[in-house]
């Protein structure tokens, strides 16, 4: 049961608003409360979609001069202007299914990338794949091993058609021919980090 200072607290450290001894407390007591672990992801993603919908408003011009003076002090300090986000837990990273940015048009019309993590020293990265209908990705040859599972739509290699948790791999060194999609398609990909795809995806 969540009582009504958990709840303000869960608030607080949804928007960011807690300081840092209070943000220690209330996660040692996020650990041991599942049920309050989810009223807090449900005030970010609440929080989030407010951000996306809210009208862009410009601010009054001797506000925005203060703002740019405090990057800009901030820049020179070498310190960030802000706190950053307050994850659940140190070393855990969220990213909404709702979350927009990052997408990437590679120098194919209808084709996107999005780099969800890297490791470099493990040698791979996790991206977002996703080629509009009617798209056809030309022919290549693999740098390294790929692997795709197939999320929404359809994806075409060869004359094998891939659907929804459908699964692809390829080794290093193979050749794909021109792959294409008639619905359009959104695929999860683990590549390697020399992968040209993970370097666009970087830049």
């Amino acid at each position: 049961m969540i009582n009504e200072q958990q709840q303000e607290q869960a608030t607080l450290y949804a928007l960011g608003t807690l300081s840092a001894a209070e943000q220690r407390s209330f996660q040692e007591e996020l650990r041991a409360a599942p049920e309050l672990r989810e009223l807090v992801r449900s005030l970010q993603r609440t929080i989030e979609l407010l951000a996306l919908v809210s009208p862009a408003v410009s601010p009054p011009r001797e506000l925005r001069g203060k703002v740019l003076q405090r990057i800009a002090t901030a820049q020179a300090r070498d310190i960030p202007a802000t706190e950053p986000s307050p994850s659940l837990f140190p070393g855990f990273r969220f990213l909404d299914a709702d979350n927009r940015a990052g997408w990437k048009q590679l120098p194919v019309p209808g084709a996107w990338i999005k780099l969800l993590s890297l490791e470099r020293e493990r040698g791979y990265a996790v991206l977002l794949g996703k080629l509009d209908p009617g798209v056809r990705y030309p022919a290549h040859t693999n740098v390294g091993p790929e692997d795709f599972y197939i999320l929404t739509g359809d994806l075409h290699i060869g004359e094998r058609r891939l659907g929804p948790g459908d699964f692809h791999h390829a080794d290093a060194g193979s050749q794909h021919g021109v792959n294409y999609s008639v619905e359009g398609c959104t695929l999860l990909a683990v590549l390697t980090t020399d992968d040209p795809l993970v370097a666009f995806a970087m830049t």
